[in-house]
């Protein structure tokens, strides 16, 4: 099992260095850079001149070994700079949004977990009755309804419910507090997002719930069970879930890794200030620093979900365990 551990954790070094190397050159290879889009942006006059001082500046004057190899030596230090387009350092500006999008990501990946498995689990073992009917259309709703629509759809509707209640229209508030400074105001601000991203989150699970687990009850070990008089809701508990898990997890995993930056378009919808918006800003003001570090943030936290998720295989299956 030590073993087992030791490669998983080597392999990420790599896995990371390869990551790092990718986005450095594509943001080299798209046209123009932050001082000249700076100059241009002022509408006045500017030479030759004031672009090199610029990227003497910013340090992108340096060849792109020693660029790189600095970028590097800041990953190894968590120190990723400065932010070219704001001037605060990346890590403070990445700390005021990473709370937020890690809230959304975690309170997402609980509504769906409590929407998936119990839904995969009955559609499978009533597979083929109307029950799994339901289910699966509800599913595949989810996966076809883009989780900004549905945000949209939870706007209106709340609007539409408080000014019939109330009198005058309700909407979430946009400024984020955290949950331990308040947390009817936090939850009441970040429900409905988690809510929209974790319906359409859950619809993959669920597909995945069910056809792991009706392949699992197809296994011998559950007719042996089966014929030992076993009551059926502790073969489907101890025996046949368990072993299913195993894929549900993986996608679980996977998603809650891409919530992390991947939600740009519902942090719009519900005016949030994460990090799938503050990764578009940067992009568009060519923050090679900002991009660069939310970039390897995102990849570490997939990297380190997916070591989470080999665990669990490794903990769950007896072949990894005991080698």
């Amino acid at each position: 099992m030590h073993r087992y551990i030791l490669k998983r954790l080597l392999l990420m070094v790599p896995t990371l260095l390869g990551a790092a190397a990718l986005v450095f050159m594509l943001l080299r290879l798209i046209p123009g850079d932050i001082c000249e889009m700076r100059m241009a942006g002022t509408g006045g006059y500017f030479d030759q001149s004031a672009i090199d001082q610029c990227r003497v500046e910013m340090g992108i004057d340096k060849p792109k070994l020693v660029q790189f190899g600095n970028f590097l030596w800041g990953i190894a230090h968590f120190d990723f700079g400065t932010s070219m387009w704001t001037g605060q350092p990346v890590t403070t500006e990445i700390a005021l949004r990473f709370q937020l999008s890690l809230q959304v990501a975690i309170m997402a990946t609980i509504v769906a977990i409590v929407i998936a498995i119990p839904l995969g689990t009955i559609s499978a073992v009533k597979q083929n009755t109307w029950i799994d009917y339901v289910v699966r259309g509800i599913s595949i709703a989810g996966i076809a309804m883009p989780g900004f629509w549905l945000g949209i759809l939870i706007i209106l509707g709340l609007l539409i419910t408080t000014q019939h209640l109330l009198g005058s229209p309700w909407m979430p508030p946009i400024q984020y507090r955290p949950i331990w400074e308040d947390p009817v105001y936090n939850l009441s601000m970040l429900i409905w997002p988690a809510v929209a991203t974790g319906y359409r989150y859950s619809a993959v699970a669920t597909r995945m719930t069910r056809s792991a687990l009706l392949e699992v009850l197809r296994e011998d070990y559950v007719r042996t069970a089966r014929a030992k008089g076993l009551w059926e809701q502790l073969i489907i508990k101890r025996h046949a879930l368990k072993n299913a898990m195993l894929p549900v997890i993986t996608v679980i995993g996977i998603e809650f890794a891409f919530l992390m930056g991947g939600l740009v378009v519902t942090e719009q919808v519900f005016n949030l200030n994460g990090l799938g918006k503050l990764f578009v800003e940067s992009v568009i003001n060519n923050d090679y620093n900002m991009t660069q570090s939310l970039v390897m943030l995102v990849v570490m936290v997939f990297v380190m979900v997916n070591f989470l998720v080999d665990l669990c295989y490794a903990w769950v299956d007896p072949r990894i365990r005991y080698g």
